[in-house]
């Protein structure tokens, strides 16, 4: 058992744990004063004040309370860990240059027209080793779980052939199996359109469904099936293909959607049921009356529009018209290479115009339900996983996204063990 005392403040607490948090609820954040939490067996026991502690304990059978490791917080506060609901960690190489080219005015889609961009990721991929390609990986989970990620989800999408689509994955399953992150996969072969396959994009979208899917669902490695339906990418059709064929492995959507422009995937997705449609930078009434009484959860990346300067989708108008909200890094090579949530939370702030408690509430319990680990993770509720982080002395929540250089990170604890 692990006792943690004397917490400032215990954020986003659950007695009846929910699914996500929608409008207007998104602006308040359930805390408790000067707590304490309690952990056994990876998972959250108890919680309470400090004033209802000496009882709590007292409750417990004498073995097991001498079993009871103690941390004083110290006027700390404890989150839950954050839930990064989209990545693209597992890649190789870098691409600083393509950011140079950024500064010197060229554009996403100019630079992907070029041959760069995702196909360059995916040259660098196909030419790296399995184990390679998992030892650069590692190097960035233990990156992101040191800043307070606790759940995230990792897509296929450099490998664009069958074989290192399926060594992605795989990767992403030894990710899964040796750390101790909550980890979702997701298989995204149609991520960008092969040169070879250039005119002719049937043909990859069919080897994507008849020879990519199938594999992917032999092995079991993926948790859900993604499509770049975006301008300049994959169409609306193209996207309801691939998305039909996922369902027939169980597979369900999550959508890169209207990055770019109005591309109809925000639609696409909700016709599917996809689980979330993310980025979203294009969103105006039609999509967000789609998504109004959907199961689809929608998820910003603002460090995506942060790192190329494009416009931020409109998250205000989203919240004010009953909508939840996660917010993802995204983190990539390309176009957001950080995991880095506290500022995402910044970002959501400062350019998305949402209040500190809509930012913790996408980034804890509705970036759980985006990647489908809400039961699991996400607030403070008994009987889910123990994965929280201490901060260091803060005045609130409201200071994590307001110093948003700062390390405020003191401790980090998953499945109730701490990291050292």
């Amino acid at each position: 058992m692990l006792l943690i005392k004397n917490i400032k403040k215990l954020v986003q607490v659950e007695d009846s744990p929910r699914t996500n948090v929608a409008g207007a609820a998104m602006a308040v954040l359930p805390s408790l004063d000067n707590a304490w939490l309690l952990i056994s067996n990876g998972l959250i026991a108890d919680f309470g004040s400090m004033d209802s502690l000496s009882q709590a304990l007292a409750d417990i059978p004498f073995g097991e309370k001498k079993a009871i490791e103690e941390i004083d917080a110290g006027g700390g506060l404890v989150f839950p860990s954050f839930c990064d609901s989209h990545t693209h960690l597992v890649y190789a190489g870098s691409r600083e240059i393509e950011y140079i080219d950024k500064i010197r005015g060229l554009s996403y889609e100019e630079i992907a027209k070029r041959g760069g961009g995702i196909l360059n990721s995916a040259k660098l991929l196909q030419q790296t080793s399995e184990d390679d390609l998992y030892e650069q990986s590692l190097e960035r989970v233990n990156e992101i779980i040191k800043m307070g990620t606790g759940a995230v989800e990792i897509k296929s999408g450099y490998g664009l052939t069958t074989d290192d689509e399926i060594k992605m994955l795989r990767v992403i399953k030894r990710l899964k199996d040796s750390t101790p992150l909550v980890i979702r996969s997701s298989f995204l072969g149609a991520h960008a359109l092969p040169a070879k396959y250039k005119g002719n994009r049937e043909k990859y979208v069919d080897l994507v469904i008849n020879e990519m899917i199938p594999r992917v669902a032999g092995e079991g490695l993926a948790d859900y099936i993604d499509v770049f339906c975006d301008r300049g990418f994959f169409s609306v059709e193209d996207t309801d293909r691939i998305l039909e064929a996922g369902k027939r492995y169980n597979l369900r959507g999550k959508i890169h959607a209207n990055e770019l422009d109005y591309s109809g995937g925000i639609q696409a997705g909700v016709r599917h049921n996809a689980l979330s449609v993310d980025h979203l930078e294009f969103t105006g009434s039609d999509e967000i009356e789609a998504l109004l009484g959907s199961g689809t959860m929608p998820a910003l990346l603002p460090g995506a529009a942060f790192f190329l300067g494009m416009e931020y989708p409109p998250a205000r108008k989203m919240i004010e018209a009953g909508l939840p909200l996660a917010l993802a890094s995204d983190y990539n090579p390309g176009s957001s290479p950080s995991g880095n949530m506290k500022f995402i939370m910044s970002l959501g702030c400062i350019k998305l115009k949402m209040i500190p408690e809509e930012v913790v509430n996408a980034v804890t319990i509705n970036g759980a339900c985006a990647m489908g680990v809400e039961k699991e993770v996400g607030s403070i509720a008994r009987g889910k996983r123990a994965n929280i982080f201490i901060t260091k002395k803060i005045p609130g929540y409201e200071f994590m996204p307001y110093a948003y250089g700062s390390d405020l990170i003191d401790e980090v604890i998953l499945n109730g063990r701490i990291i050292e």
